[in-house]
Parts: C-alpha cells; sequence; structure tokens
C-alpha cells in the first residue's frame, strides 16, 4: 500500500468530525430553526445548542417564541429560558400574556412569571387568574366544601335567620401576588353577614329586605389586601331558622329551677339536721326527767327517815295523786306518769 501523509489523515478525521457534528446539528435543529426562521423569530444554531447543553427542551421554548412572535408579543428566548430555569410554566405564561393582551389588560412578562411562579403547588395557574380577570367568577358563601349549606346569624329579637350568598369576583392582577384567597373572601363575607342580621331589630326585616344585607357587606371593602376584586355579593337564599332567644331563655329558666332546687336541698338538709338535733335535746331533756323522779322515792324515803314526812301525809299525797289520775283521765288527757316509791 503506498504511504498515506500524516497530516492528510488528520485532516481527512477533522473533516469527519465537522460532519459528524454537521449531521447531527442538522437532524436535532434544522427543523426547530427552520420553523422559526419562517415564524419570524429566528433562533441562532448556538442558541440552540446551548439550550441543550443547559437542558431545556428547544423545541418548547421555540414553540412558545413563535407563539408569543405572532401574536404580538415581543418575547425573547432568554426571557423564556430563565423562566423555564426558575420552575415555572412558560406555555401558561405565554397564553396568560396572550390573553391579558388581546383583552387590554396591562400585564408584563416579570409580574405575569411572578404569578406563575406564586401559583406553583397550588393547583391554579396565570392563565387561570388571568381568565378570571376577564371574566369575573361566582364564589359559593359558605364554601359547600366546609359543609355548611348557610351562614347562621341572629336578629335582636332571638329570631335565627339562615342566609346563603353568592359572591362575584374578578382577579386583581396587581394584588394577585401576596395578596390573601378565596378563603379569606368567604370568611369576610360570612362575617359581614352574620353581624347585618344581628343589627336588624328584627327577622323580619332580613326577610323583607334581604338586599340590605349585601349592600350593607359590599360597603365595608372586604376585599382589601386580596388578590380579588368584588363585584357585588348576592343573597341567594334567607330562610328562618331556630327560635334562640327562646332557647336561651328556656336553658336559663332550666339552669335557674336547678340552682334553686340545690339551695332548697340545702334548706332541707339544713332542717333535717336542726330536726335531728332537737329530737336529741329531747331525749336528753326526757332522760333527765327521768333521772329526776327516780330521785323522788330516794327523797320520800329520806323524809321518813328524817321525820319530815309522816305515814298520814303520804296517803294523803297517794289519794290526791289517784284524785288526780281520775281527773285526767275523765278529761282524756295523758295519764301522767306516778312515781313509784
Amino acid at each position: 500500500m503506498p504511504s498515506t501523509n500524516p497530516i492528510v489523515l488528520v485532516l481527512l478525521v477533522v473533516l469527519g468530525i465537522f460532519v459528524l457534528v454537521g449531521a447531527f446539528i442538522a437532524v436535532n435543529f434544522l427543523g426547530i430553526w427552520v420553523r422559526a426562521w419562517i415564524s419570524g423569530a429566528s433562533v441562532s444554531f448556538s442558541n440552540l445548542i446551548g439550550m441543550r447543553l443547559r437542558g431545556i427542551p428547544p423545541s418548547l421554548v421555540v414553540n412558545q417564541r413563535i407563539t408569543a412572535i405572532r401574536a404580538g408579543l415581543g418575547v425573547t428566548t432568554a426571557q423564556l429560558e430563565t423562566h423555564y430555569l426558575s420552575g415555572g410554566n412558560i406555555e401558561a405564561v405565554v397564553r396568560a400574556l396572550i390573553a391579558a393582551d388581546k383583552a387590554g389588560i396591562p400585564l408584563d412578562f416579570n409580574r405575569c412569571c411572578a404569578i406563575d411562579l406564586a401559583t406553583l403547588g397550588s393547583g391554579k395557574t396565570v392563565f387561570e387568574a388571568v381568565r378570571t380577570s376577564v371574566n369575573p367568577r361566582v364564589i359559593d358563601c359558605p364554601n359547600p366544601a366546609s359543609g355548611l349549606s348557610a351562614i347562621a346569624g341572629v336578629a335582636k329579637d332571638g329570631i335565627g335567620v339562615n342566609a346563603k350568598a353568592r359572591v362575584t369576583v374578578r382577579t386583581n392582577l396587581d394584588r394577585f401576588v401576596g395578596g390573601a384567597t378565596e378563603e379569606t373572601i368567604v370568611a369576610r363575607v360570612g362575617e359581614g353577614i352574620v353581624a347585618t342580621i344581628g343589627a336588624a331589630d328584627s327577622y323580619k326585616q332580613v326577610l323583607e329586605y334581604p338586599d340590605q344585607i349585601s349592600k350593607t357587606v359590599l360597603a365595608k371593602g372586604l376585599d382589601s389586601g386580596t388578590a380579588f376584586e368584588i363585584l357585588s355579593i348576592d343573597i341567594a337564599d334567607v330562610s328562618i331558622g331556630d327560635n334562640i332567644g327562646a332557647k336561651l331563655q328556656a336553658e336559663q329558666a332550666d339552669a335557674d329551677k336547678r340552682v334553686a332546687q340545690a339551695r332548697a336541698e340545702v334548706r332541707r338538709a339544713a332542717a333535717v339536721a336542726l330536726e335531728q338535733e332537737m329530737r336529741a335535746s329531747v331525749q336528753e331533756m326526757r332522760a333527765k326527767v327521768v333521772q329526776a323522779e327516780a330521785e323522788v322515792p330516794l327523797a320520800i324515803a329520806e323524809a321518813f327517815r328524817s321525820g319530815n314526812l309522816g305515814l298520814m301525809d303520804y296517803y294523803k299525797m297517794k289519794n290526791i295523786q289517784a284524785d288526780t289520775t281520775m281527773r285526767t283521765s275523765i278529761a282524756g288527757e295523758e295519764k301522767p306518769q306516778e312515781p313509784t316509791v
């Protein structure tokens, strides 16, 4: 074989590498580059290669830039790449920018990206926020997911009133990042409904003028600091609840009755204790009487011995006792107990 010049071999190897690289670029990026060039959103091959090296899908970025350019938005590939590397959804951002531009809503790329990043993990998207800003949505108050069917309030006459409201809101893009969510709107509206019902003198006023609830609540500016702007508050349903006042009075009366019963029981127990003490005292006095009566025969015997009492005097005393016993028996009185001698 004829000897080959080393320089020629090196040149052939280099040429082969260039051919392989060119073939690789043509296979992977030629279609994307042509599509971008035809659409007026041209991207250089070096930029496409840099996207691939940075782990960014070139077709996704180019397609979204083409969509933005065709919609008249000046979005660059660098902006889309930065937002993609930040974890954002560039497809949702481009759709939101187009929707805001068509609706005449001022929304720049940076704010749109901030809203998109703020909604990550919340189940919402920046496109939904823009769409809600264009087409207002209705929020039920109370939220059916809470398990409540109505908001309960009590008028001054003690009658409960159940109300259900529907709140029409529109997204406020200026306060969407950092603003309170729908739960705050529902809580504030519910609080306003309860306060308005509680300020009514009678439940009849609430039933007769249910629009006063919505007017009063709407005038409170409940959308302050939230990501929404309240357009209207409509009372969907008003119904009569329980007579809370009568129920509370009945419970108070029952409690007072129990307190009175407890106090009466204390007095009864004290009376029973006093009665027992008096019975013991009576028994004690009777014992003293019996003891004193037991000493009478001893005294009579002592009188006999000392000569202070004669036999005739004793018989006279016995006659008097017998006469007294007879008179007592005739009168129907209790026969007195005679002391035994």
